[in-house]
Order: C-alpha cells, then structure tokens, then sequence
C-alpha cells in the first residue's frame, strides 16, 4: 500500500497501520527494552530512539516503514529523522495506546 499521502502528514492512524502491519508493512518500535516487554505489537522490530541512527542497517529503504511508541512523540521524532534519511517513514498517531485501541495486537516479554 502506498503512503504517500500519510507522508506529507507524517502520522498514520493507528487502524490503518494494524491493518498494513498485517498485509507486511515494517513495524520498527523506538520504544525502551523495559517499555518493550510491558506490551508491543508482536511484528514490530525493537530499534530504541537513541539507538536509531547506528541501526539504520536493519531497515529496508526501498519500502514504506511505519514507527510506533508509546504515545507517539517518539516516533514522529523517528520517523522525520528516518524521512530525512531517505526512509519512507511515516509515524503511527497515539502509539501503541492507539495500536492496542484499534484492535491492534499486544504481546508481553520476549527477547527483541
């Protein structure tokens, strides 16, 4: 699916990004480890904001990668840093507050 109107608003709704997750879409969580095992979508792949500039190994650039946090401050700031890194990056509204609220799944522990 193609994000490119998302992109010029730089958030997703949180429905929406359950539904793209599901059909394959990227799911990179800039959350804290200790933030990690209390809850996260059982897809997402755990890079912790201050960690992201270093990892950005990991990420595909050639696809559409949603960026999730707690409440979404976090992941804005990500996914703007992974857009001015020539990402396709767009950040989920509400963060995993969202996410859980929208049906998303949640899964606690587990190793990154």
């Amino acid at each position: 699916m193609d994000l490119s109107a998302a992109e010029s608003s730089q958030e997703i709704a949180a429905e929406l990004a359950v539904a793209l997750v599901r059909d394959g879409t990227p799911l990179i969580d800039v959350r804290e480890p200790g933030e990690w095992v209390v809850g996260h979508a059982p897809d997402a792949h755990l890079i912790p904001l201050g960690e992201l500039d270093a990892r950005t190994s990991e990420l595909p650039r050639d696809t559409e990668i949603l960026v999730i946090c707690h409440s979404g401050a976090r992941s804005d700031r990500a996914a703007r840093a992974l857009r001015e890194a020539e990402f396709i990056a767009v950040s989920i509204s509400g963060g995993m507050l969202a996410w859980a609220a929208a049906g998303g799944e949640v899964e606690t522990g587990g190793a990154t």
